[in-house]
Parts: structure tokens; sequence; C-alpha cells
């Protein structure tokens, strides 16, 4: 059996350089692993202090996507990869005829522009987009809407034609991989098919020419002030995509475990290991006396309350239509700061309402 299976991970003689399918698939799966641990660590400071760290959260997807297209520019310009794939010993070359192209060239300005679309910009795009729908459902869930323009009907003719689209997506994805394990197409994503390019190992020689590559030229006096301008801002970006790579080599397994740890599958051990009694309520409030009117006061509007709603992250009743519009809009408490969404809105029945 070991016999038969060995040409799926051992490809033949005249592809020695095509990467195995685990090979690519864990390329894949560590910048997916990234992105999830930093955003449970921005959402741990955010929660920490809102006020210094909350705009860390409330833009996480911009800053990541800024980082992200930073770093891979760096490593596509300087290695012919991506950070994962280079991690990983592997780099890009043409589908074409100079798939020999040495790795410290960098890609085709046409290649290279295409991969950090594909790379950086899709995925910001796509998580957007995921947050745009999933707010319109929370919407749709709250109130009822019938369709009465053109353009409602548009909108609700997207929404339920696109989990069908990802669904082909995926489909098509996984026919690609398939494919790829019977050595039948030589790339195993269509995004790479889409940027013209292959995978393939970094070679003896492309090893040796990324060491021996300098930074870059020296700032001479001939020098226009423009290209000395552009030469320290290729400086600066570079220092900063080298840092970023730097920190996460070291820290990809921890981001790992990290993603593990605070993964669905595994939240029901984090909540028995971690779960604490509910505190009592405080001493104080018990000797004073307030009057049932300031109790049911709303901390927005400073009316009676109606509608009686609780936000989950900080314990306060509201109205329901006031905290419904802030969080809306904010994505946070308005007492506490902390990071919230209309899924944390718990209405509240009384029992002769």
């Amino acid at each position: 059996m070991a016999e038969r299976g060995a040409h799926l991970t051992t490809a033949a003689p005249a592809d020695e350089d095509r990467p195995s399918i685990f090979e690519v698939l864990a390329q894949d799966s560590l910048m997916g692993a990234v992105k999830p641990a930093l955003l449970h660590a921005v959402k741990i400071l955010a929660t920490s202090n809102p006020a210094r760290y909350g705009f860390l959260w409330r833009r996480f997807d911009e800053i990541y996507a800024i980082l992200d297209m930073l770093l891979q520019h760096h490593f596509l310009s300087r290695t012919s990869a991506s950070f994962s794939e280079n991690f990983y010993g592997l780099k890009r070359v043409s589908s074409g005829a100079d798939g020999t192209r040495a790795a410290h060239l960098g890609l085709r300005r046409r290649q290279h522009w295409r991969s950090l679309l594909l790379l950086a910009l899709l995925p910001y795009l796509h998580t957007k987009l995921e947050k745009v729908l999933a707010r319109q459902r929370e919407e749709d869930d709250f109130s009822i809407r019938l369709p009465q323009s053109f353009m409602q009907k548009l909108y609700r003719a997207f929404l339920a034609a696109y989990p069908f689209v990802c669904m082909a997506w995926d489909g098509w994805v996984f026919c690609q991989q398939l494919l790829y394990v019977f050595g039948k197409t030589r790339t195993h994503s269509p995004l790479l098919w889409l940027a013209g390019v292959k995978l393939s190992y970094l070679t003896a020689n492309d090893i040796r020419s990324l060491d021996l590559k300098p930074s870059g030229p020296a700032l001479s006096p001939s020098q226009s002030f423009v290209e000395k301008f552009q030469r320290l801002v290729s400086t600066a970006v570079g220092g900063v995509a080298v840092s970023l790579s730097t920190s996460l080599s070291m820290g990809v397994f921890f981001l790992q475990f990290l993603e593990w740890w605070y993964s669905s599958e595994n939240q029901s051990t984090v909540k028995s290991l971690t779960s604490l009694p509910t505190p009592p309520p405080p001493l104080h409030l018990h000797n004073q006396e307030t009057s049932p009117t300031h109790i049911k006061v709303c901390p927005l509007c400073r009316k009676v309350r109606t509608n009686d709603t609780a936000l989950a992250t900080s314990g306060y009743v509201f109205c329901y239509k006031c905290i419904y519009v802030y969080v809306k809009a904010n994505h946070r408490c308005p007492l506490t700061g902390y990071p919230s969404g209309l899924q944390h809105l718990i209405k509240i029945y009384s029992p002769d309402g």
C-alpha cells in the first residue's frame, strides 16, 4: 500500500521540482492561522483598555491588510514567493517559458502585481463582504422587510445566491487539489492559476543568491532628491517587512497554538478549565436606597426604559432602540467601551409583561 501511495508525495523524475500536496497545503494554512491569532490578541488588548486600543479592534481588517501587503510585497520582490511559501522553501515561477528564472530576481512585473493583489487585497475584500452580509442578515432577523424596489430584490437575490457561489468556488479548489495530487495540473490553487505562476522548490543556486543579495544601492551625492526619497522609502518599507517576517517566523508556532486553543472545537475544554464562579453583587448595593424610577432610566436617552435590553458584554440595560442603534453604528458598549455586536443584545422580559 505504501508503494501504491508513494506517487502522492513523491513526484516523478520529470517533476522533481514540484512540491507535494502536503507542503502546499501546509503553507496555505500557515497564513490562515496567523490572522485569527492576531485578532484574538487585539481583542484582548481592546477589552483591557478600550480607550487606548479600541481603534485596533475597529480597524483591524485595514491594518492587517496594509501590513500583509507590505510583507508579501517584500517577499515577492526578494524571493519570488509569499511569506508562507518562502517559509517552506518554495518559490513562484512563471507557468510559461521562463520557469527557470532565479528567485532573487523576483517575479516579472505583471505576475508580481497579480500575485500581490490575490494574496493581500482579495482576502481583505472577502472579509469585508462576509461582514457586510452577516450584518445585513442580522438586520433581516430583527425586522421584517418586504422587497419594494429593484435594488432590494437584487440584493435579496445576491444573498440567496452567495452560498452557492462559495460552494462552487470550494468545489473548484477541491478539484484543483485533486488534479494536483494525480499530477494532472501544475497548480494546486485557482489563485496561482489566475496569477499565471506555479510553485517550485528553491534550488541551491537560489538559496546562495538570496544569501548574497545586497539590500540595495547606497545613496550617492549625485542622486537627485526624488531618487534619494524613493530609496529611503524603499528601505523603510523593507525594514518593516523584515521586522514582520522575523516576528512571524519566531512566533508562527505560538500563533498556531493560539489559533487551536481558541478554536470552536476546543471552546468546551477552555471553558471547563478557565470558568470561574459568578461573583456576588457589590455589598453597597444592598444598603443603598435607590428609587425605582432611577433604576429604570436608560443610560443613553436618560428616560424611563422601554423594551428593556441588556448588553451581554457589559451587563448594562438600555432601551432596545437606543442600544440597537448605538451598537450598530459603533460596535462597542457606550459605557464601558467593550467591543460588542448586535448578537450581544438580550431582551429582558418581566413576569407581568
